[in-house]
């Protein structure tokens, strides 16, 4: 109550990408996360889940964009977070697209965004997970880490940059995800179908032919029945853990606010939804699903579960309902 009152309107009248930054700095470089943590983190032994091998102390995570960089690591877990996903990485820095490039939609409990991957680079990123995991600090909650290409290499050649990151990240993470469903980046959700997406998993799964390492993809939720179709055949033909489902939508019909780029939160609640019951229907409930998508309760929770979604992650719901959404969710949820 006191988020929506009081903290929420303050952070809502500063400019959305720059409290972003100053609240990721401030939950990783400060003591906050730990001062947040009592009141956060809690144990739901009846929530714990095993997924692609790997044991979740509850099934509510970060969403990938939310901490690009892997600067927050320590912090996740502080909030309540059953597991992470950082991210998206691409092989080498990148800016990503012109600001403005994130806009609040209030009235709809929503957000759209355009960054088109900002990252520091898979180098950083590797290289602070490293440091984490040599000083023993590695959290018990699964790190996932979301893998991209760069704006400027093209299409035909994105299997080398998935790969790139992949090769060199492949000891620092639990499991990884394909993202070749953003909106903003030119092109790279055609990487979703045909030979275009061989071209990226084919190499993929020639780097972990044994399939150790848990490899997920994620997809848009605006695909049509024959496009999920096409996907879950791929995901079947190059053994795949998971499919994240969904990323944000380019669906604005309606909202309040109409920049380019892809909208989360309440607009994109149904159609994930949708996406996620046809996923599990196609794939006759034997490929799990990380469910995204308008997330901000314990009710949204298990109308994703009832779809077919095994695991959850939020960002616009963690942005609106604020650092105590995990716990909230699992606590409805434990009931």
């Amino acid at each position: 109550m006191l988020y929506r009152r009081i903290i929420r309107p303050l952070l809502f009248s500063l400019p959305p990408e720059g409290i972003h930054h100053a609240s990721l700095w401030a939950l990783s470089h400060t003591p906050a996360s730990a001062l947040i943590a009592p009141f956060a983190r809690r144990e739901f032994p009846s929530l714990e889940k095993k997924v692609f091998g790997l044991t979740f102390p509850n099934p509510i995570g970060l969403a990938a964009g939310f901490d690009k960089n892997a600067e927050g690591v320590a912090a996740w877990p502080r909030l309540g977070f059953g597991f992470m996903e950082l991210g998206t990485i691409t092989p080498r820095p990148q800016s990503g697209n012109p600001t403005p490039r994130v806009f609040r939609l209030p009235a709809e409990q929503g957000l759209i965004n355009r960054l088109g991957f900002p990252n520091v680079g898979m180098e950083v990123v590797a290289q602070r997970l490293e440091k984490i995991k040599a000083a023993g600090r590695w959290p018990r909650t699964p790190v996932g880490l979301n893998l991209g290409k760069n704006k400027d290499t093209p299409l035909t050649e994105a299997g080398r940059d998935y790969v790139a990151c992949f090769r060199r990240t492949r000891d620092l993470a639990d499991y990884f995800v394909v993202n070749v469903s953003s909106p903003n980046t030119p092109g790279l959700r055609d990487l979703q179908q045909g030979q275009l997406l061989d071209s990226i998993l084919g190499p993929m799964r020639e780097e972990d032919p044994d399939a150790q390492r848990p490899l997920l993809i994620k997809i848009a939720p605006d695909l049509n029945e024959e496009q999920l179709e096409a996907v879950v055949l791929a995901v079947e033909k190059y053994r795949l853990a998971g499919i994240v489902a969904t990323n944000t939508t380019i669906d604005k019909r309606g909202l309040s606010v109409q920049e380019e780029g892809g909208a989360s939160g309440r607009p994109l609640t149904s159609r994930s939804t949708e996406i996620i019951r046809s996923v599990h229907r196609l794939t006759g409930g034997k490929v799990p699903i990380i469910g995204v998508g308008g997330i901000f309760n314990a009710a949204d929770a298990r109308e994703k579960f009832e779809a077919g979604a095994s695991l959850l992650q939020i960002y616009t719901g963690f942005v609106y309902e604020g650092p105590l959404v995990a716990r909230r969710i699992c606590e409805g949820l434990s009931r």
